[in-house]
């Protein structure tokens, strides 16, 4: 074990993937835009309402029992999963680097059995993973609410900011259905759920509180990101929206993930203050490669770094503050959205 534990989330920093998106666009019809609908329903419960035991990335939940409605079961998450993984440049390679480095986890609100397959295309330990585990093939509607599924399907699509009717849905109507009981015994790993699989982490490693790197995109990954600001552990926005931007003390804008590779290898043999200080440096100097050299960074992430940014500008990575944080927020939108498309990108 290692003194300091690197722990991302998947979907963003390590995949250009939104799973549980692609999986309602492919296997629903007109299930991108219901999705999408109930992402923004998902953001206004957590945001604004701060709904009692609601956690962020609860969509994965709503969206089960139009799932089953279309009749998928494990198998057809597996096999969508495994020939859909689309991966951040170098994330491979950063994985692969921080097994020697760190103690390493991905901590993800996507579904189990895409984390499985993300696990086996990166040669990652799935063991060292925590997502939301769901199982389809215990999940089942009746004809009857089938029948209404399809109608309230066609309401949301029709009523795309009824949140009025949503709550109806969701917390009156579908509670009175079969399928609930599994539903709500379900434990998404989104916001407080990642808090508490740091907590988890911490525990298992046996390390300092402060000794921990998380990294993330999404509203789903604020707790975290604030636990780790909060506890002197090092805290970072990947290509992030506007959620982690608030929480995060480091962000990195970068279609690559040695960016990330470049702070891990910094933070894994020193501490927090040598990497704010490297990053201020970065932000200074006019030779990067002699700064590389100073901070004695990996040979192989060092040539990497060089190879990919030889013809284009280097990553932002910067210490986020009120003065920076909207020129920031612009870079990193419009990254977020080149590298995995709006649809997947203007996700909360």
């Amino acid at each position: 074990m290692f003194e300091k534990s690197f722990i991302t989330d998947c979907e963003g920093p390590l995949t250009l993937n939104d799973n549980a998106f692609e999986l309602c666009a492919y296997f629903i019809e007109n299930g991108g835009e219901l999705f999408k609908i109930l992402s923004l329903y998902d953001d206004y419960l957590v945001d604004e309402v701060k709904k009692d035991n609601y956690k962020a990335g609860n969509t994965l939940k709503l969206i089960l029992p139009f799932f089953v409605v279309e009749n998928l079961k494990n198998e057809d998450l597996i096999n969508f999963s495994q020939e859909h993984i689309y991966v951040v440049n170098d994330s491979k390679f950063l994985l692969k680097y921080l097994q020697n480095a760190m103690n390493t986890y991905i901590v993800s609100t996507s579904y189990g059995q895409y984390i499985e397959a993300v696990s086996n295309f990166m040669e990652f330990p799935f063991k060292n993973t925590y997502y939301t585990n769901v199982d389809m093939d215990e999940l089942n509607l009746n004809d009857g609410e089938i029948l209404k599924i399809t109608e309230f399907k066609k309401q949301i699509l029709e009523n795309p900011k009824n949140y009025e009717l949503f709550d109806d849905i969701f917390f009156n109507e579908i509670p009175k259905m079969g399928i609930y009981k599994n539903i709500k015994n379900i434990d998404v790993m989104g916001g407080e759920g990642k808090k508490l699989a740091i907590d988890d982490i911490i525990a298992n490693d046996n390390i300092d509180i402060n000794e921990i790197l998380y990294i993330g995109d999404s509203i789903t990954d604020v707790e975290p990101l604030r636990f780790a600001r909060e506890h002197n552990g090092v805290s970072i926005a990947f290509n992030g929206n506007d959620y982690p931007l608030k929480e995060a003390q480091i962000a990195i804008v970068s279609p690559s993930a040695i960016a990330t590779a470049v702070i891990a290898n910094i933070y894994a043999k020193n501490d927090k203050k040598t990497v704010l200080s490297f990053i201020n440096d970065y932000n200074n100097s006019d030779d990067v490669k002699k700064l590389f050299e100073d901070y004695k960074i990996d040979l192989q992430i060092n040539e990497e770094f060089f190879r990919i940014f030889k013809n284009i500008k280097y990553p932002l990575i910067k210490i986020v503050d009120a003065d920076n944080f909207d020129d920031i927020l612009k870079e990193s939108i419009e990254m977020r959205n080149r590298i995995r498309g709006e649809d997947v990108g203007g996700l909360g």
